[in-house]
């Protein structure tokens, strides 16, 4: 008996559906949104403070520091907080909450970096400062409870980009609008691929109907001898 070639139906691969794409590009880009504040919960911890990061936004500390420098803070005991002097300016640069302070007339919604030149303790360690460009002390003590921490590490200028944003009002929307067109470009491109491929598929469809199948060759001279 001659062998016979039967064609087989070769199983076609199944693609992602264009929905569960979005999908999972969404859930991405919602992954690294988190992400960033993620790194910054776990700076938080690492440091021991709220607010591991701040942004210079005066001169009063120049040379020393420049309006612009990211600042990188460490909470330690207010114990440990090193003292200094006018002159020497040895003692540790904080970073604080002035507003509300007795004697702080208009004090800056920015937390306020300056140096140590005094400390004391009453029922709570209470901290005078002064920023080195300055002619003047600071016109009261802080208290402990609104040092969010020392300054342990910088990063020159970098932070002009979110002076610059604040200030003119543009940091939030444009947080939104370039997150908005990152969405939809994503989504865009997706779809559009989409599209692509199954245009190219409808046309192997129409014009290579007979390569969906698969030869196989099938002796039937041995099933007839046995």
């Amino acid at each position: 008996m001659k062998r016979r070639k039967i064609k087989a139906p070769i199983k076609q691969e199944k693609k992602p559906s264009t929905k569960r794409k979005i999908i999972v590009t969404v859930i991405l880009l919602v992954s690294a949104f988190s992400g960033a504040f993620l790194i910054y919960f776990i700076m938080q911890v690492a440091l021991n403070t709220e607010n591991p990061m701040v942004v210079v936004v005066s001169g009063s500390m120049e040379p020393n520091l420049h309006k612009g420098d990211l600042l990188f803070l460490r909470g330690i005991d207010a114990e440990n907080i090193k003292n200094g002097t006018i002159g020497g300016k040895e003692g540790d640069i904080i970073v604080f909450n002035a507003q509300g302070l007795p004697g702080w007339f208009h004090a800056p919604v920015e937390p306020i970096v300056h140096r140590v030149v005094d400390k004391k303790y009453d029922n709570g360690w209470f901290f005078l400062t002064k920023g080195d460009a300055n002619q003047l002390i600071d016109p009261a003590w802080v208290p402990e409870t609104r040092i969010f921490g020392v300054v342990v590490g910088r990063i020159p200028y970098i932070g002009w980009v979110k002076i610059i944003l604040t200030d003119s009002g543009l940091l939030i929307p444009l947080l939104v609008i370039v997150s908005f067109l990152l969405v939809i470009s994503v989504v865009w491109d997706i779809v559009k691929k989409d599209k692509d491929e199954t245009g190219i598929d409808d046309k192997k469809n129409i014009y290579d109907e007979k390569e969906t199948k698969q030869e196989i060759e099938i002796d039937f001279t041995k099933t007839e001898k046995n």
